[in-house]
């Protein structure tokens, strides 16, 4: 029944936090800004190029996050923070998740399709690079690294969508949301510390322990700001775009002083509140400089 499909729809979004697509997405608007900058072009060729990154971007967050919440079912159903998680809870079934990771996989591929040749040849490499973070924890600590690298992507290929080829210098934008994501999902993986020791699973606060991993997750925090500010340096952007990278941290440095090793409590708002915000406010600002102050010719 339509009614059934739509109730069920819902769920799936919910079970993969939709509305958390805006973590990474704002970075990947960033890439294209930038190559639109170095190759302008007319704004509704501008218009249409945006509209199908962002349709790839949340395709294929929404496949990998399917894909993670089903191979983690049994995972899930035995973590007392998780088993209420949709589908060891019983509402959703297997079945539908698994339509739903191959509706996300076709769309994301038509808007590869859609952007350039290039991108679609891709597509597949970065969908296994999305859909192997799910299996990292079961071998690797390096998995938060991971995350980071199947979110870092994402400016890359925004740039690849605009020029056609790859430019080295943004990849200093893939490395620093790399180490943002990673940073910030070690300390939501702090969480789940003697869970990961009993059941043998892989993470950061397992090998260093929570005081260890949150030292850590601090490293990696300052060496994305360190690669935004060679990122803006490879691009001779202007004040705004450092004005950004300066909130950016501060941003940051309030999201660490929420955690501490003896309590745990804010860590929801650390991860998903502050860095919600961290993605958006680096846009807003580095937008305003691509856009207004530093433009050819200006």
């Amino acid at each position: 029944m339509p009614s059934h499909f739509w109730s069920r729809l819902r769920l799936t979004l919910d079970m993969i936090k939709f509305e958390h697509s805006v973590f990474a997405l704002p970075f990947a608007l960033t890439g294209a800004l930038l190559a639109f900058r170095e190759s302008p072009m007319s704004g509704a060729a501008m218009a249409w190029k945006l509209v199908w990154i962002v349709a790839a971007m949340v395709s294929a967050r929404s496949a990998a996050m399917t894909f993670n919440r089903i191979l983690d079912e049994d995972i899930d159903a035995r973590n007392p923070r998780t088993r209420s998680r949709h589908l060891p809870a019983g509402l959703l079934s297997r079945r539908f998740a698994w339509g739903f990771v191959g509706i996300a996989i076709a769309c994301f591929l038509l808007a590869a399709a859609m952007l350039n040749r290039l991108c679609f040849q891709l597509a597949p490499v970065a969908l296994a690079v999305v859909f192997f973070y799910s299996y990292t924890k079961r071998f690797t600590a390096f998995s938060h690294l991971v995350l980071g690298f199947s979110l870092g992507i994402a400016p890359a290929a925004a740039w690849i969508a605009v020029q056609g080829s790859l430019d080295v210098r943004i990849l200093w934008l893939t490395a620093a949301v790399t180490l943002w994501t990673a940073g910030f999902d070690v300390i939501y993986a702090c969480q789940d510390y003697e869970f990961d020791r009993r059941e043998g699973l892989h993470s950061i606060p397992r090998r260093l322990g929570i005081a260890g991993a949150l030292w850590t997750a601090r490293l990696f925090h300052l060496g994305m700001v360190g690669c935004l500010l060679l990122l803006a340096v490879q691009f001779r952007l202007g004040s705004m775009s450092l004005a950004g990278i300066a909130v950016v941290a501060a941003l940051l440095l309030y999201e660490h002083r929420l955690v501490k090793p003896h309590d745990l409590s804010k860590v929801d708002a650390a991860f998903f509140n502050v860095n919600g915000y961290v993605s958006v406010v680096f846009f807003l600002f580095w937008a305003v400089d691509m856009l207004v102050v530093s433009r050819r010719g200006v």
